[in-house]
């Protein structure tokens, strides 16, 4: 038997209800605003990008693969996206101002710069990198803009510095580029900046103005210089070889001419002690044959005068230059 002031049982299935639809609304509503916060941690990263994760402030992870992207939401976990491929420029004493104004007079300062040989040289240039480690350009310097300058300034001076007026000014220049970017990259790697250097650019390279025309003067003199040279060389790779063919020609030709005579008085050598043998067998068989062999050789080109007997020499008549003379007329 029910009670006085107890609640019926509809009353109780009706508190049962309101009960469980509470629960099931708080938990709703708790998973909803678990999924809103969990939202927040959804970030997208596009291509060339790279997101630096802090958990609490401190650094846990880079990640650098594009597509969305989670991690626990803030205030536990948030992100920095920071652009990696994209490549910017710092020009130094390039003139982009006025000539009388503060900026340009700051301008020819930092790009007046000493030589080896106590020059002066006015050194334009500009300075291209990208940032290779995002958590680093970020959290490991205050400014690496300011970095960068600071430590390019200092890289191109002391290059600069080792070579010579005339060498900045033409043919050293691809070196001092080459030097200043190598210099550059220990400074900035040592200063953990996170950038990377994809090149140094000698633009504007000129001498003091009051000393231009004498330089221009100089540089002409040192191309002319080099055109002669290259001429020269020129001429020189047209004409030796010709004369080493006609050398190695003329040695060649010698070497045969003295194997020819070498050969020539081998076999006489040889004829003449083959004679000699057979003299000393029968010399007078071979004086006769010999002098025979002579007379064969010579007779044919002596001419023939028949002097009858009982005649003197007197009446000779000449007749074979007699009749050449006569032909000629």
């Amino acid at each position: 038997m029910a009670r006085s002031g107890d609640p019926s049982p509809d009353e109780r299935v009706r508190r049962s209800v309101a009960r469980t639809l509470a629960n099931v609304t708080l938990l709703a509503a708790s998973l909803g605003v678990l999924a809103a916060w969990a939202y927040f941690g959804f970030y997208q990263l596009e291509p060339g990008q790279a997101a630096v994760i802090l958990r609490f402030g401190e650094y846990v992870r880079t990640e650098s693969d594009p597509g969305l992207r989670w991690h626990l939401p803030p205030p536990i976990e948030d992100h920095e996206v920071v652009n990696v491929a994209s490549i910017d420029k710092e020009e130094f004493g390039t003139r982009g101002a006025g000539a009388d104004s503060p900026t340009a007079a700051a301008e020819r300062a930092e790009a007046s710069m000493q030589t080896s040989d106590n020059n002066i040289v006015h050194v334009g240039f500009v300075v291209q990198y990208r940032i290779k480690d995002a958590f680093a350009s970020r959290y490991r310097v205050a400014d690496p803009r300011e970095i960068l300058r600071d430590a390019a300034q200092s890289a191109v001076r002391g290059v600069v510095g080792r070579h010579s007026i005339d060498g900045v000014l033409s043919s050293e220049r691809g070196a001092v580029e080459a030097e200043s970017e190598e210099l550059l990259q220990e400074a900035l790697d040592h200063y953990e900046s996170g950038l990377e250097v994809i090149g140094i650019e000698l633009q504007d390279v000129s001498p003091p103005p009051d000393v231009r025309s004498a330089f221009d003067d100089v540089l002409a003199a040192i191309q002319d210089r080099n055109r002669a040279v290259n001429e020269a060389e020129g001429y020189a790779n047209e004409v030796l070889p010709t004369a080493r063919a006609q050398a190695i020609e003329a040695v060649e030709s010698a070497r045969g001419y003295r194997d020819a005579k070498i050969a020539e008085a081998s076999g006489e050598a040889a004829r003449f002690r083959a004679i000699a043998a057979e003299y000393a067998r029968a010399p007078d068989v071979v004086r006769t044959r010999l002098f025979l062999e002579t007379m064969e050789q010579v007779l044919p080109d002596v001419r023939t005068v028949i002097v009858e007997p009982g005649t003197a020499v007197m009446p000779y008549l000449p007749l074979d230059p007699l009749r050449a003379a006569e032909g000629a007329r």
